[in-house]
């Protein structure tokens, strides 16, 4: 990718050279191969069928569901479809792992090349190459917190569908990941088939790392697994590539491994050696045929496709005229979308002002005001204590000369605070601007006569003067005077 972002090692400048694998799971109600449920916080091993515990002579039936989201996956990832793909039996010992091998697929994945364009916090837009999106199941869980002595296992996820995005080593920079993660996530949640929840282990991704000099060959690579959070993995990533370019520059070699991230110490640790796909022994699954998808079947589900956050954007900016960047921030998490065309839609309605003209102020205030709240008590728009009609409500306000920006901003937060509307808010606190021509026409006439000196000065050319009778009448006023109608008053009067 051009202009990608280096470190400066003691020895020189260093490449990072960044892969992830996102592990989706898909939103369905039963799991991949059996109809046990898959709601999350059910009681341990509450949701397991005699498939997921791998019981003699269980047989895995696919759940179409699945199919079908993995299929709207790749689509809204602009990735290829493929008709033909083939399940396969991924062997390995986990305890948690009853069949002693994980069913996914290998070298026939459901889903093959496809891009993600990346907005980046300076504005530019990246392409990030996806390799593949397969299906697999996912394994149980092991604590090892229940008693000082066992370690106890739960197979409520045995067997819950996932999808493993895999992306091309495009990114370069830990910053770059997280906003891959971001991107990834919000297609999956406008698409309805990911609910996205990384605190719940709903995403999580698996980060390859290596680095090299500018223009060389792909380093050694380590993979930190089960990662969380966007924060911890861009924590691991600047850890691990420090890391490796420490080691290299000592004159030491990088060992292909797998690494855990310890948040708390903000550090990678080793977990064991690097597995190649030999080490699995993958082989078709002899207990399901091929999976063979008609071109109508993917037709059908590309025409129930949503608009998706790339096109949404376009839109904002063709339509409303808002800056990609600000469209950006807007179409990131569908909701917000829809809070911010709500919004536009009722200010219209109220003002009687075209939908174009009214939403630059209504981006500006959802994304500073609402988000800034939002965001500093960890909260989504789903959970905002202002419907976009109230919004609508203030901005109307604001935009007819009833308040003044100030005053707008004292009523929103009184809004956020106790939920009433901007009017009750703007009539309990005698908050309306003076606009009325006659009366702002006494007061400028008495601050004129109150201040012959500056007057004389201004009319001799002292020009700078003029912000000195804004603010006398703003005072005589106590900041309720309508700046649009002082002014155009004042110059007049200062013209006589």
């Amino acid at each position: 990718m051009s202009g990608a972002r280096l470190l400066e090692g003691a020895t020189g400048p260093w490449e990072v050279v960044i892969g992830l694998e996102i592990h989706a799971q898909v939103t369905s109600r039963a799991k991949l191969f059996s109809g046990a449920a898959t709601a999350f916080g059910a009681e341990p091993n509450s949701q397991v069928s005699l498939v997921d515990a791998a019981m003699p002579g269980m047989l895995p039936v696919v759940n179409d569901k699945c199919v079908e989201q993995a299929v709207r996956t790749g689509l809204g990832l602009n990735a290829r479809i493929n008709l033909r793909s083939v399940f396969d039996r991924k062997n390995y010992f986990y305890p948690d792992l009853p069949q002693g091998y994980q069913i996914s697929q290998f070298s026939q994945p459901i889903v093959g090349e496809g891009v993600v364009e990346v907005d980046l916090d300076d504005g530019q837009v990246r392409e990030v190459g996806i390799e593949r999106v397969h299906l697999e199941q996912d394994a149980g869980k092991s604590l090892h917190d229940q008693h000082p002595a066992r370690t106890y296992v739960d197979l409520n996820r045995s067997g819950v569908a996932l999808m493993e995005i895999v992306s091309k080593p495009d990114l370069r920079s830990a910053a770059e990941a997280g906003a891959y993660v971001r991107k990834v996530r919000s297609i999956l949640r406008y698409l309805g088939t990911c609910d996205g929840n990384m605190e719940q282990g709903s995403l999580r991704a698996d980060v390859n790392v290596s680095v090299r000099r500018p223009g060389a060959d792909l380093g050694t690579r380590c993979e930190i697994k089960n990662v969380n959070s966007v924060r911890f993995l861009q924590s691991a990533i600047e850890y691990e590539s420090r890391r490796q370019i420490e080691i290299l520059e000592t004159g030491g070699e990088i060992v292909q491994q797998t690494r855990l991230f310890d948040p708390g110490q903000g550090v990678t640790r080793t977990m064991r050696s690097k597995e190649e796909a030999h080490d699995y022994r993958y082989f078709p699954d002899p207990d399901l045929l091929p999976l063979v998808l008609t071109q109508a079947y993917v037709d059908g589900i590309r025409a129930t496709l949503p608009e998706l956050p790339d096109a949404k954007k376009q839109r904002f900016g063709d339509e409303y005229g808002v800056p990609g960047e600000l469209a950006a921030v807007l179409v990131a998490e569908r909701e917000s979308a829809a809070y911010f065309e709500a919004m536009v839609a009722e200010t219209a309605r109220l003002t009687g002002k075209a939908a174009a003209a009214v939403a630059g102020d209504c981006a500006n205030v959802i994304a500073t005001d609402l988000f800034g709240h939002m965001n500093r008590e960890g909260h989504g728009i789903t959970e905002s204590p202002i419907s976009p009609q109230a919004l609508a409500g203030l901005q109307a306000l604001k935009l007819d000369g009833t308040i003044s920006g100030r005053m707008a901003k004292e009523v929103f937060e009184e809004m956020y605070a106790g939920g009433k509307s901007a009017a009750d808010i703007v009539d309990e606190k005698g908050l309306r601007q003076v606009s009325d021509t006659g009366e702002l026409e006494a007061i400028i006439d008495r601050v004129l006569a109150a201040n012959p000196k500056q007057l004389a000065q201004y009319r001799g050319g002292k020009e700078a003067l003029f912000g000195f009778f804004v603010g006398q009448v703003m005072k005589a006023t106590g900041g309720s005077a309508n700046p649009g109608v002082v002014n155009e008053i004042l110059n007049r009067r200062l013209a006589e």
